[in-house]
């Protein structure tokens, strides 16, 4: 009784905690699209009122856009608002739906993440190991850093897929977890 009493002791603390984290990653990921609008547009301006290219600006959106996607992609789990690709799913009830939501977590994303944390790691070794840079003179020095969102992009999601998974088998309180916007909620008036 004692152990199953720190098993959930713990679940409930890596739910907080990775939640958190998610949260955290997902908001600072918001900022990139301000980010991203506002390098574009200062390159544009540069380039087209002024003549003068800006490597670093042109990289710098590019930069932005890879870590708003790889950052933001857990925290869009977390408060169930990805894509859903399931044409059953309006039509089924709320039971049904957490089950379809675990079946999908544990077989689709979680191993996709997997085999991307497997695959990328090496690749952002390598680049951390000669501290890679732009290929273009004048570009953004850290490659190396852009590389290191893949390993953090697929580690949150398998952290987000664990504790959303706990959230949906343990019934634990999970007011992010709303039911997805669909089609018929989006009735004209």
């Amino acid at each position: 009784m004692r152990l199953f009493l720190y098993i959930v002791i713990f679940m409930k603390k890596f739910v907080v905690l990775t939640e958190t984290t998610t949260r955290l990653l997902g908001k600072s990921a918001a900022w990139c699209a301000l980010a991203m609008m506002l390098f574009q547009m200062v390159a544009v301006l540069m380039r087209y009122i002024f003549n003068y290219g800006l490597i670093t600006f042109q990289e710098a959106v590019v930069y932005c856009h890879a870590i708003l996607f790889l950052l933001g992609a857990a925290y869009v789990l977390q408060v169930n608002q990805h894509v859903l690709v399931d044409i059953f799913y309006d039509i089924y009830s709320e039971k049904n739906r957490k089950r379809l939501d675990i079946i999908g977590l544990l077989f689709f994303v979680l191993p996709v993440a997997l085999v991307i944390t497997w695959y990328a790691w090496p690749y952002v070794v390598r680049s951390w190991s000669t501290l890679e840079g732009s290929r273009q003179a004048g570009g953004i020095p850290a490659i190396f850093l852009l590389k290191t969102a893949i390993v953090v992009f697929s580690i949150s999601l398998i952290m987000q897929v664990a504790a959303t998974t706990i959230k949906l088998v343990t019934g634990m309180d999970a007011p992010d977890w709303k039911k997805p916007i669909l089609p018929e909620d989006h009735k004209e008036t």
